[in-house]
């Protein structure tokens, strides 16, 4: 028998309207004061609406923190402390996408009375002492996955990113609400559909901590996201579809939060910090041409994920063959998703790509993940390759 660690997330709730329990289960949590982690977007969309009556009934005292933005900063992250400690915050709650999940995992380490680090003592692997408030997370989109992973991924300067990795930023509790999905627009529902299919892809093809777990969760993430991803887009307010995508997300983050993600990931950073594509959408224009490079290395496991992911599709062949399949098939879905395919039509230029190969590098923390060795001008023949 292999010998591995699992882990993930106490408690995991999906049900639809489950986010009308919110405050119910901060009570049950024992806490009097709670901080809520959004995005001004959230807020807009009504999102809260069917929340926030429950918090109006009860006699816990609720916070907003409504400033997170896309690959949030670490002044965001330092102004969601001071928020917390202002209200006297005794749990913390992460409602939207990944970016709002990931400050609120750091807020509920900084916050904690007890804390005596500061945000840069807490990036790297394993670097955070101490104890953190307790966390509930509620997801938005079916995308990062974060409501079950130990990662925080924080933008550090102005092109660059680093992550925060340790078992305490893992979640106490997953509310997962299918209905707070459905009015996701197609673009976000497939950029971060795409982001959790590559979540599965990766953590089952890692070169480290791949198990038995990691990979039943991968194959099903991808069963489930593969299968509904285009209903979910084109046809918004089809809650099946959505409850699958969730679904399919948090296996996933399971997946990955235990064998970890490499190349895609890799590559896809540095074209958020320098180009500010959306993470999801950065994943899915460099991912075909990162599984290319690959199949030399793990063409025996994409073939095994290729009838899954290509569903009633014929698949045959040699694994290599297989493979071919298998990323003509996500080609084909990301033009069909809508979504751009070259990083040309992304704003990207030709003369910046040597300048994202360099940074790319940097990402060894991903890189040693991957199933086959990347070189620094091996990552500029993949951005060529995706220009």
């Amino acid at each position: 028998m292999q010998n591995f660690t699992f882990s993930t997330t106490k408690t995991i709730v999906c049900e639809a309207g489950a986010a009308r329990l919110l405050a119910e289960s901060c009570r049950a949590a024992g806490a009097g004061r709670v901080l809520l982690v959004t995005d001004a977007g959230i807020l807009n969309a009504g999102l809260l609406d069917g929340v926030l009556p429950g918090f109006d009934r009860s006699d816990l005292r609720l916070g907003i923190f409504d400033r997170v933005e896309a690959d949030p900063s670490s002044a965001t992250v330092e102004a969601a402390v001071h928020a917390a400690r202002a209200l006297g915050a005794e749990m913390i709650v992460g409602f939207g996408g990944g970016s709002a999940m990931d400050v609120a995992k750091v807020v509920a380490v900084l916050a904690h009375p007890d804390c005596r680090q500061s945000l840069d003592e807490l990036y790297g692997v394993g670097s955070i002492c101490g104890p953190r408030l307790p966390l509930l997370q509620v997801p938005t989109t079916a995308g990062t996955g974060s409501e079950v992973t130990p990662i925080a991924i924080i933008t550090t300067g102005k092109t660059t990113k680093a992550g925060i990795v340790s078992p305490h930023l893992q979640p106490d509790t997953a509310l997962l609400d299918p209905q707070l999905t459905l009015g996701l627009p197609p673009k976000v529902t497939a950029a971060t559909g795409i982001d959790a299919m590559v979540h599965a892809i990766e953590a089952y093809t890692s070169a480290h901590k791949k198990n038995p777990v990691s990979d039943m969760l991968a194959r099903e993430a991808l069963r489930l996201l593969a299968g509904n991803i285009a209903n979910a887009t084109h046809r918004g307010d089809d809650l099946n579809a959505r409850s699958q995508m969730l679904l399919g997300a948090l296996y996933a983050g399971q997946a990955f939060a235990n064998a970890p993600v490499a190349a895609v990931h890799a590559l896809a950073y540095p074209l958020g910090g320098y180009f500010h594509i959306p993470h999801g959408l950065s994943n899915s224009l460099v991912l075909p041409h990162v599984l290319r490079f690959n199949a030399s290395a793990a063409a025996p496991l994409y073939a095994e994920l290729a009838p899954l992911v290509m569903g009633g599709q014929c698949v045959t062949g040699s694994p290599q063959q297989k493979t071919g399949q298998l990323i003509d098939w996500l080609e084909s879905l990301i033009v069909e998703l809508g979504l751009p395919s070259r990083l040309r039509d992304c704003g990207v230029t030709e003369d910046r790509l040597p300048q994202l190969a360099e940074d790319a590098m940097q990402q060894q923390r991903l890189l040693v993940n991957n199933p086959r060795a990347v070189t620094e001008a091996d990552a500029l023949a993949i951005y060529r390759a995706a220009f």
